[in-house]
């Protein structure tokens, strides 16, 4: 992992998923969380850092980068 831990956000959130072709039922399986808990993080509700943690090692397992900076958002890693 990076020296410093991207930060995720529902908008990030989504696109990842997108990225993935994963629902919410799919990334909190993935992630071991309550389907409740990504719905309302995506629609603008605080998440625990544990929990953003788990969802971020849950899209990096996929090859999935979470983006920060200049252009935030969700991207897969190249190979």
């Amino acid at each position: 992992m990076k020296d410093q831990e991207p930060m995720l956000t529902p908008q990030a959130c989504r696109a990842a998923r997108a990225l993935l072709g994963w629902g919410v039922r799919d990334l909190a399986r993935e992630a071991e969380t309550g389907v409740d808990t990504i719905s309302a993080f995506e629609n603008g509700r605080p998440m625990r850092a544990s929990t953003s943690a788990r969802v971020l090692e849950a899209f990096e397992a996929q090859g999935v980068e979470i983006l920060n900076g200049d252009a935030p958002g969700a991207r897969m890693r190249p190979r």
